[in-house]
């Protein structure tokens, strides 16, 4: 990467989603946290959804984001803890082609000052898919306030140095079949 960074905010294009079996839309305080902070930040919200703790419907939302061209960063709060349908690891752990190890550690290390040792029964991660970031946090407003201001406002930034995830994120090539799971997409929905 370019040690000098751009003056100017490299916007990104970043679709969130809320897993919960109990919030609908007027429920989702951390959702609507993510958002505003996003569109705040400069960035554009392209998507913003929420499904229940269900591994599969989780698994394909997002394997449709992630071959998206139009998406570069998926923003997952919720099923990151230990109750039995907790399984958002679990539904994205196969769409990884690697992982952000540095995001869950420093997640946990950030929330220690705020919530002691109960950090540790957060699974909150990081990883890459087809040159989307994802980051996971857990279903709490706090949590998603401390991962957005501490690590993902600043990592998403262009301007941050010495190093960012907006210049990775921003090389995603479109692949030929995109228009295809675009279509099918489009269907699904009507």
């Amino acid at each position: 990467m370019s040690s000098e960074r751009t003056r100017e905010l490299n916007p990104l294009n970043i679709a969130i989603l809320t897993v919960s079996d109990t919030r609908g839309p007027d429920q989702d305080s951390s959702g609507q946290f993510l958002e505003d902070s996003v569109l705040d930040a400069g960035h554009r919200l392209i998507s913003r959804r929420i499904l229940p703790d269900d591994i599969y419907l989780v698994r394909a939302l997002i394997s449709q984001w992630v071959a998206s061209s139009d998406i570069h960063v998926v923003l997952i709060t919720g099923g990151t803890g230990f109750h039995e349908r907790d399984s958002t690891p679990e539904a994205l752990a196969p769409l990884l082609d690697k992982s952000i190890e540095g995001f869950g550690e420093e997640f946990r290390r950030l929330s220690a000052a705020e919530i002691g040792t109960s950090t540790i029964q957060s699974r909150a991660f990081a990883g890459l898919a087809n040159h989307t970031a994802i980051f996971c946090l857990p279903g709490s407003t706090g949590a998603c306030r401390t991962g957005w201001n501490g690590l993902i406002a600043p990592q998403l930034d262009s301007r941050h140095g010495p190093c960012n995830f907006s210049e990775l994120v921003l090389r995603k090539p479109e692949r030929p079949y995109q228009r295809v799971f675009e279509a099918i997409g489009q269907r699904a929905k009507r």
